[in-house]
């Protein structure tokens, strides 16, 4: 059995969808959900689910006290889901090759800090692109400039509103992303 982690600092959509797709698996286990902050709608989306949510916030991360929690709940794999924060150098040392990240572009385009939600489709759109999509990605020390994982694709549509566009892109997103991640925590040794 693998643990798994997932860290989110927004509403938990992404998050409750992975928990749900591991609930049936026996390789795989959610053993934690870490917010970055209090009022992060995840903990309530995922209070319901029998996973245990703990708030680190960025003084928690730069602290030392997200690399704690990890540790505590015998995490194999970390899985970012919606989360914001820069992820401090002892935990990308801990986890090399063992965390993940979803964007929801097709980077490089349209990545780097404060590209993130509603930000990334509106410049998407102002941009004129044709496609967009998700980009599944290792971390390292720079916003999405991790290896690429997997890409997915959808069409921008003429009419597209940034909420549209957004949609579709979590479509792919709910798709892909947790079997990306259970192929991923099934080749770890």
């Amino acid at each position: 059995m693998k643990n798994i982690a997932i860290l989110a600092s927004g509403e938990g959509t992404n998050a409750e969808r992975i928990i749900r797709y591991f609930e049936e698996k026996e390789e795989v286990n959610v053993a934690v959900v870490i917010a970055s902050r209090a009022s992060a709608g995840v903990i309530k989306r995922v209070e319901h689910l029998h996973v245990p949510c703990r708030v680190v916030t960025s003084a928690g991360f730069a602290s030392g006290e997200a690399l704690q929690v990890l540790q505590e709940y015998k995490t194999d794999f970390v899985i970012l889901a919606g989360f914001l924060l820069r992820i401090p150098d002892a935990i990308l040392h801990a986890y090399p090759k063992r965390m993940v990240n979803i964007h929801p572009s097709l980077l490089p385009k349209f990545g780097g800090k404060g590209m993130y939600g509603i930000h990334v489709h509106e410049a998407v759109l102002k941009a004129g692109e044709e496609e967009s999509g998700i980009t599944i990605q290792y971390i390292n020390e720079k916003y999405d400039e991790g290896d690429y994982i997997f890409q997915a694709r959808c069409p921008v549509l003429p009419d597209d509103t940034p909420e549209a566009l957004a949609e579709r892109v979590h479509q792919l997103e709910y798709q892909y992303y947790p079997e990306v991640i259970e192929k991923l925590v099934l080749c770890l040794k």
